[in-house]
């Protein structure tokens, strides 16, 4: 690859002010939210609009220049890590809503519109948009569209591949292409789902065609404090079978809580193990609901119950649970986010075994996961100025992963696969599905330029 001509002409493009070439104007993206992997690109461009995408996409296939596409940097997994010598496309001042329609209840956005953007804009017509991940006050929907994110509410909602109803996507030769539409109903295979969750491998989505819901009547919000993980976990498994369907149920350990009073300072009880059940709609079917549910907390026998009784305190509950990722940064200066996937009914055995692995390691892990779908994510803690912290912890973190595999489970439930969890794709799939993969990547990409390394071996 010859960069150097590429960058002449990138300057040509872009000008000085959005290409950057320095290293002090490169460190910011250097890495993402995983600090671990980092890696100095070539250069960084800032388009303002799609044509700039596109031109710069070609100009890469053109050069065999290998680009990143990256939002906020919010990824997890080293999803949005630069690539050796290639160019990183910063798609933040791509933030338009281009259309939001209240009748046909849409909206279309650009790749750099925050998350919690689209829910603002959208609720003065009383509708929201679903997927809510801890990071939706910061990371973009072309970020979302990448790694298929959830968040606590996708127990009851789904994930982003359930609200992208069409795309216009710029493939890794700058060819555009339109995926889906604005219909519900869809003809054919359903290519919008093909492309979310592909992690950057098939190209960048230039926009976006998001599903809106309709704003619930109201909330019920429920905060148990139980004894032990393991209680927390069978009062989960309880309301299940119940055959209720709350919005969102999260479990927080005492580490967990710890974080997010430091950090949130929401009024959390001290214990060992904290529920947050969440019920949601219309105000007749919540109220039957509610008195269910509470009737099963009751025989769960919680060391304490709380209702949220207003939307400030409904909301107190919610920041506390969301800052928990970035709040643990407080009780130790590194830490690794894991993302593994376990069934319902393994979840027990799943912390049993985490408990396990953190006193054999001597390494704190604070558990915080969404107990609705079995979706884990122990925040590993330790300090990387001590020699060989970094590699005990991810040592820990492999071990977690083999666990949730062996359970049946699954490496990533919304995080995606990126750099941090390439090595664990072969154990969990096979050398054919492997093969299939890689052919389905490369009948896009022949080059292997776009969000190159990541998910899958690099080539």
């Amino acid at each position: 690859m010859s960069v150097h001509p590429l960058i002449q002409t990138l300057g040509r493009f872009y000008g000085s002010e959005r290409l950057l070439t320095r290293p002090a104007q490169l460190m910011a993206y250097e890495s993402d939210a995983l600090t671990a992997f980092q890696q100095r690109p070539a250069a960084v461009v800032i388009p303002q609009s799609r044509e700039e995408v596109i031109e710069t996409i070609r100009l890469c296939h053109q050069h065999d220049a290998p680009f990143v596409a990256r939002g906020s940097g919010t990824s997890l997994s080293g999803g949005s890590l630069p690539v050796a010598d290639g160019i990183v496309i910063a798609l933040n001042r791509l933030n338009r809503i281009l259309r939001l329609d209240a009748e046909d209840r849409i909206a279309v956005v650009e790749p750099g519109v925050i998350n919690l953007k689209v829910s603002e804009a959208a609720a003065p017509y009383g509708l929201y948009y679903a997927p809510d991940p801890s990071s939706q006050s910061i990371c973009t929907i072309g970020g979302n569209v990448a790694f298929n994110s959830g968040g606590a509410h996708c127990l009851k909602y789904g994930m982003t591949s359930n609200h992208v109803l069409g795309m216009s996507v710029a493939l890794p030769d700058g060819e555009v292409v339109e995926l889906g539409g604005a219909s519900l109903e869809s003809v054919g295979p359903d290519l919008p789902g093909f492309f979310v969750g592909s992690e950057g491998l098939f190209g960048v989505a230039l926009e976006i065609t998001l599903r809106l819901l309709p704003i619930p009547q109201t909330y019920r919000t429920v905060l148990a404090a139980y004894g032990s993980l393991h209680a927390a976990g069978d009062a989960v498994t309880a309301v299940v079978a119940s055959g209720l369907l709350p919005g969102a149920i999260e479990i927080m350990d005492a580490l967990a809580i710890k974080a997010a009073e430091v950090g949130a300072k929401a009024g959390y009880p001290t214990t060992p193990a904290l529920l947050i059940v969440e019920l949601e709609g219309e105000e007749s079917a919540v109220d039957a609901e509610f008195a269910q549910l509470m009737q099963i907390i009751e025989e769960t026998s919680p060391v304490e119950a709380r209702v949220a009784q207003t939307a400030d305190e409904r909301a107190r509950i919610w920041k506390g649970r969301k800052a928990a990722f970035s709040a643990v940064g407080r009780l130790a200066p590194d830490y690794i986010v894991q993302d593994g996937v376990v069934p319902r009914s393994k979840l027990g055995d799943a912390l049993a075994e985490i408990d396990r692995l953190s006193a054999s390691y001597g390494i704190d892990v604070a558990n915080v996961f969404h107990a609705g779908d079995g979706n884990l994510h122990p925040l590993i803690l330790f300090d990387g100025r001590e020699a060989g912290a970094l590699e005990r912890a991810e040592e820990l973190a492999g071990e977690i992963l083999e666990l949730c595999i062996a359970l049946g489970g699954s490496i990533t439930g919304e995080h995606g696969v990126g750099m941090e969890k390439r090595a664990f794709l072969p154990k969990m799939y096979g050398p054919r599905e492997m093969r299939v993969m890689e052919d389905v990547r490369h009948s896009v990409d022949s080059k292997s330029l776009a969000n190159r390394g990541k998910m899958l071996p690099a080539g």
